[in-house]
Formats: structure tokens, C-alpha cells, sequence
């Protein structure tokens, strides 16, 4: 599988979202597309889960929408950024208002957590629901943790970016430097093949395009900003842009340009797999997990 440009900093990635908590919803427009896009897809899938992990949680706007969907279940939100489980039990509070309180209602369980290595038990989840989390992770690595964590039977639901993903932002700063100044984002192959090296069953993926219009290149920029999407690879340039620079970059976007508007193009991954047939079972009461070097140790 393709690398992902050195890989994502993983501190980095939680202080870029951590900072912008304040202001995410405020120009989070692709975010709710996409979030709605897979409610819709769950309408098509006949299950009833007990426990719901919303991986990548945000400011988590989806937990109330969720529950009105499977009001049974127990959720969990899980998110790499201290300040967005903040905001999103905040936001909770207040999309539920008195419901919370009404007989049988279950508060969601908020949990600071990489999707690389999650805080979670073998086989406890029924139901992974991924909204624009995945593309800032390993995905192997983050598609074992998932097949881990799903029961028998579960579902994983999940949108992420392709590689054609700010591709007209991305032409114009390749026109002044050759410095990696937009992340890069796996294409479908390699998200499948992730999917099946993870163990996970039946992987099924289609991509979307989303636009999004500008009138100029900064309010774009400062969007990307608001939203904590920055560049965090390892090879990005160090230090800050200088106004030379960034008038080069400006210019080199107009070629963009349509009907007076400059266009943000998101090319969007949605994908669902269930539980591989190989999951890690429930071990039969009768055995017991043996440390090795214990063994040798009682030799």
C-alpha cells in the first residue's frame, strides 16, 4: 500500500483539531454532506446495534442524529482531540435539552482515543461510524483496530478523502515550490486493500465529488484553517509563508477560476464492510490465554 507522505503527526493532527473546536461548525459544510450521505446509507442496512463507536467524533454533531436512528444503543465518541469531545458532549447537551433525562435514554461515553490503537474491548462494537476521520490515519493499522472491535455480524460505515482531494489548490502551490503543501490521500485501491488486510468482510466503496466555491483563494485557506485541516505530513515547509509567496500562489489559482468563483474540489471515499469471518472470537470458557514467557518461567 501506498505511504501516506511520511505519515501524519499524530500530536500535531490533535493540537491542528484541538485548536479549531471553536470554530469547526462554522464551516463545516462538506462534513454534514458527507455525515448525512451515510445516515442515508444506514437506511439500507437492516441492523438493530447495542453499542455504536463514532470514531472521529468532532464536535459531534452526528451523536444526536445517531440516536434518533437506533435509540436503543449505547454510543461511544471517540476522538484523537481533548477540546473536540469538549464541545461535541456540549453539543449533546443541547441538541438532547430534557430528553436526555427521559426514562431509558443512554448519554453517550466520550473517550480521547487514536483510531490506531482504540481504547476499546475485543468484539464490543456493533456499529463504526467514521465521518472524515480515516484519511488522517494509518489506514491498515486503523482498519485492524476496527475489525478487532467489531462483534460478529457488525458494520463498519466510513467516508474519507481521495487523492484528487483540493486538487486546484494543490496545482497552484505546485506551480510556485515543491514543497508538499496539501496532504495526500489514499485512492480506492489502496482503502481496499487496507479493508482486506485488516481482515474486514465484504468491503464495498464508491467515491463522490464535492465542490465547494470561493471568491477568493484566502477565504478558502482560511476555512481549511477554521476547520484544523492543515498540513501535518512530515514533509511539509517549515516556517511561515511569506506575502511573495502567497501572491504567486494566488495568481496561479486563477486559472481556476469559473464564473467568477474558485473552485475547492473534494473527492470523497464512502465504504462499509462487515465484521471479517475471521474476527477474534470469544475464547470457550474451558481456555485459557497462556503467557509464554510464564510458561517457561513454571518449566
Amino acid at each position: 500500500m501506498t505511504e501516506q507522505a511520511s505519515g501524519p503527526e499524530k500530536k500535531r493532527v490533535a493540537r491542528s483539531f484541538g485548536n479549531a473546536a471553536n470554530s469547526y461548525d462554522d464551516v463545516a459544510i462538506l462534513q454534514r454532506d458527507t455525515a448525512d450521505e451515510m445516515l442515508d446509507r444506514l437506511e439500507l442496512v437492516k441492523i438493530k446495534p447495542q453499542q455504536i463507536l463514532d470514531l472521529g467524533t468532532g464536535t459531534g454533531r452526528n451523536l444526536s442524529l445517531l440516536q434518533q436512528r437506533y435509540p436503543g444503543a449505547q454510543q461511544v465518541a471517540v476522538d484523537i482531540a481533548p477540546a473536540m469531545l469538549k464541545h461535541a458532549r456540549q453539543r449533546y447537551r443541547q441538541d438532547q435539552g430534557v430528553r436526555r433525562w427521559l426514562p431509558g435514554q443512554k448519554s453517550p461515553l466520550f473517550i480521547t482515543g487514536d483510531a490506531e490503537q482504540l481504547p476499546l474491548a475485543d468484539n464490543s462494537v456493533d456499529l463504526v461510524y467514521a465521518n472524515l476521520a480515516l484519511q488522517w490515519c494509518d489506514l491498515r493499522p486503523a482498519f485492524q483496530e476496527i475489525q478487532r472491535i467489531l462483534r460478529p455480524g457488525g458494520l463498519l460505515m466510513f467516508s474519507t478523502l481521495g487523492p484528487d482531494t483540493l486538487q486546484e489548490l494543490r496545482q497552484s502551490w505546485a506551480a510556485v515550490d515543491s514543497f508538499a503543501h496539501i496532504n495526500v490521500f489514499l485512492d480506492m485501491h489502496d482503502v481496499a486493500e487496507a479493508m482486506f488486510a485488516a481482515g474486514l468482510s465484504d468491503p464495498v466503496l464508491d467515491s463522490d465529488r464535492h465542490t465547494l466555491w470561493y471568491s477568493e483563494l484566502i477565504s478558502m485557506m482560511r476555512d481549511l484553517q477554521q476547520l484544523g485541516a492543515r498540513n501535518v505530513n512530515q514533509g511539509r515547509r517549515r516556517g511561515l509563508t511569506g506575502k511573495r509567496t502567497l501572491n504567486q500562489v494566488k495568481a496561479a489559482s486563477e486559472q481556476f477560476r469559473v464564473n467568477g468563483q474558485l473552485p475547492a474540489t473534494y473527492e470523497v471515499i464512502y465504504g462499509h464492510a462487515w465484521a471479517g469471518e475471521y474476527s477474534r472470537q470469544r475464547m470457550d470458557e474451558e481456555c485459557v490465554p497462556i503467557n509464554l514467557d510464564q510458561l517457561r518461567r513454571n518449566r
